[in-house]
């Protein structure tokens, strides 16, 4: 129907759009902009010409992990062990 249902609330108005502007011409993929945790969930493509199809996708967006906290354990001394210990939240 050339029209892309945002559902209620999701903040995707301003960032779904069809990849070609006319998607009658066999192509109906969307691009998703700027990809945020909130974006993850069950999105559903439906394509009706002379019947209906319907293909559902799930996308899982991971949230970026934070810069991690790195350090040493143990003396710098030629032949000793230490350890190279890192960390992130």
């Amino acid at each position: 129907d050339h029209h892309v249902d945002y559902g209620s609330g999701s903040g995707l108005q301003d960032r779904v759009a069809f990849v070609q502007k006319d998607p009658s011409q066999y192509d109906a993929s969307i691009r998703l902009a700027d990809l945020q945790v909130s974006d993850t969930g069950t999105y559903q493509c439906r394509v009706k010409k002379n019947t209906v199809a319907v293909h559902e996708v799930i996308v899982t967006v991971q949230e970026k992990p934070a810069p991690p906290q790195c350090w040493i354990e143990g003396e710098l001394i030629w032949g000793s062990s230490i350890l190279l210990r890192c960390f992130s939240r």
